[in-house]
This record gives C-alpha cells, structure tokens and sequence, in this order.
C-alpha cells in the first residue's frame, strides 16, 4: 500500500475505533461539560476579532471550505464577528492558492468569494471592527432575525451568483428557531457542501448548564436538525466530524447535502 493511502487508512481504523470506545467519548463528554461551566469557549480570537467556537470545531470549519471550496459562506450569529473571519480567511487562502496554481497574480478584488453574516443586533463596535478589518471587504452584513422573510429574502439577493454554497447556524438555539433557519437556509447548500447546525450538544449536556438561556434538552439544535432531517432526506449526518473531533458544541451536526 503506497504511504498515502496506508495514512488514510489508518486514520479510518482509529475513527472507527474511536466510535466504539464509550470510556473515550465518556472522558470528552466530561471534558466538555466541565470546560463550559469555566467558559472556556470565551477564550480565543481568530486573526484579531473574539471568536466564540471550541478550537476543534473551529479545525473542522477551515476543513469543510477547504474541501468543498465554497464560493459563499453564509453565517447566522455574528457575535464579535470572529467566526466571519475565520471563514473570510480560509476563502482568502483558496483564492491565494488557486492565483498559485494558474500562475497568475493574485487580485482580492477580483474574487467572487464572500461570507454573508446575520444577526439580529449586529452591536456598534462589533460593526465597526469588522469594517476596519483587512477581511471586511469579503464580509456582507445582514442585520435581523435570521428567520424573518425580509432577512431571507435579503441573503437570497445577496447569494445570487454564487454556485457552492455553505451554511453556518450559530445564533438562537431554540428548536423552533433552528427549524425555521434550516428551512430557510439549507436549501441553499450546495450538493457535497454543509450546512453546520452549531450547539446541537444542549441536548446531551445537564439542564443546568444553560440557566439564563430558552434553550435546553428537550429544545434545542439537535431537536430541530433531527426533525428537519424527517423529511429532508437530501442531507445526511456526517458522523466523521463527530468521530474525530470528540469534544464538539455541533455533535451530529455536519449535515451534508448530499442530494
């Protein structure tokens, strides 16, 4: 077997192994619930803006665009806006390396790629930091609920042009709420593309760990993606991520199109 296809090999026996060792995902599920309480999520910035993602979930993002290539990232939740960067700058990086590979010079006006972000309160200074970010011009801000038809209707103008497609759910984690974004949203993904439905993990952590919040077990991301998947068989679980990425706030939550 030559060296590259033995290394892949290798790394689906471990992932399998990994699916079947309950102490493991025990001792992540621990881990997790712990870190949580410390507010460990708070701590890290992606390229100088607060990103609020577990650093193993942010990997699995960079992944997803590099492999897909997407020409459009479309984010609910803004936040600091560090997720929108991460993610401006893995299309950053693609056009970089495809302006190598042709041997061309690269010009970042001249990319089509973009990430849309909505938010139902994009903050004044969050606003202003994004814009004075090297990023910014990638980045098209929708301000509103992510479920109301005139803010759909607004990122569906935006997204015209566009033919790969991936979809980022992180604002309101209610059922409802993530029910009514993946019926508006994931149609948009593009076949082979992802639409990432972000702290699914409510469901399996103590009812105590979100206190002050309208989400908890019971209602939640994980509720409202297992409902849509009902009758949306054109997506399907890709339990790869949760395999390799062990400590996740998106446990069965890489939903990829795959009709």
């Amino acid at each position: 077997m030559d060296p590259v296809a033995q290394f892949a090999e290798e790394r689906r026996e471990r992932l399998a192994a990994y699916a079947q060792d309950a102490e493991f995902r025990r001792l992540s599920q621990t881990w997790l619930e712990a870190s949580m309480r410390k507010k460990y999520v708070y701590n890290f910035d992606w390229l100088g803006r607060p990103i609020i993602q577990y650093p193993q979930d942010m990997w699995a993002v960079q992944e997803l665009i590099w492999q897909v290539k997407p020409d459009l990232v479309i984010e609910t939740g803004i936040a600091h806006g560090g997720s929108l960067i991460l993610s401006a700058s893995i299309l950053a990086m693609l056009d970089y390396c495809e302006a190598m590979e042709k041997g061309v010079t690269l010009d970042p006006r001249a990319s089509k790629r973009k990430v849309i972000g909505i938010d139902i309160d994009i903050r004044a200074h969050n606003r202003a930091a994004l814009d004075a970010h090297p990023l910014s011009r990638t980045l098209h801000l929708v301000e509103g609920s992510s479920i109301a038809p005139e803010t759909v209707a607004k990122v569906k103008e935006a997204a015209k042009g566009h033919q790969k497609v991936m979809v980022f759910l992180d604002s309101m984690h209610t059922h409802d709420h993530v029910v009514g974004e993946l019926e508006a949203y994931a149609p948009m993904v593009s076949k082979g593309s992802y639409c990432v439905v972000f702290d699914s993990f409510v469901e399996d952590m103590p009812a105590d760990l979100f206190p002050d919040r309208p989400w908890s077990p019971g209602d939640n991301p994980k509720t409202a993606l297992r409902h849509f998947l009902k009758s949306h068989p054109e997506f399907a679980i890709d339990l790869d991520f949760d395999r390799k990425l062990m400590v996740s706030v998106a446990s069965e939550g890489f939903l990829k199109r795959v009709g």
